[in-house]
């Protein structure tokens, strides 16, 4: 799950679909990540923590980190928020490895929309969010249905 920061959006993405994995039984490694280094180490965006909470998702343990070469060898897929995201990924991949790389909401079948950026903007914001990614992560873990080992960022 990646997005710029790594404090709002991916870390809500992460959240959500560990709990849905968890809820169909199926093991996989759920990670998220930034593309700039502007928060690393920090704690997920009060409003994204709060927006989980609400929906009994404990996003506390999480702390911003920047994406590395190393993940796109480590995950099965790795799913950015919005277009220039996955632009900058495709770009930041190593050769054979933009296959791993999708548009979160075109994945999981909701078309190229983009999961929008709150960071500026009100509560209900992050509520929007949450329930954009609340439902591409249900037709994820819907779509691949999946009883092997995967690892998603």
């Amino acid at each position: 799950m990646v997005c710029l920061g790594n404090i709002c959006r991916s870390p809500l993405a992460e959240g959500i679909m560990k709990q849905k994995l968890l809820k169909a039984g199926i093991a996989a490694d759920v990670d998220s990540a930034g593309l700039l280094d502007f928060h690393s180490g920090s704690l997920p965006d009060k409003r994204s923590i709060a927006t989980a909470s609400k929906y009994g998702i404990d996003l506390t343990g999480q702390r911003a980190r920047c994406i590395t070469k190393d993940d796109f060898k480590k995950f099965d897929y790795i799913f950015a928020m919005d277009k220039k995201n996955y632009e900058n990924l495709m770009e930041y991949a190593g050769h054979g490895e933009e296959s791993r790389i999708n548009l979160i909401m075109e994945f999981a079948g909701l078309g190229k929309k983009e999961v929008p950026d709150p960071y500026y903007g009100s509560t209900s914001d992050f509520e929007n969010v949450y329930h954009l990614l609340d439902d591409a992560c249900q037709r994820i873990v819907d779509k691949i249905k999946i009883t092997t080992h995967l690892n998603l960022v």
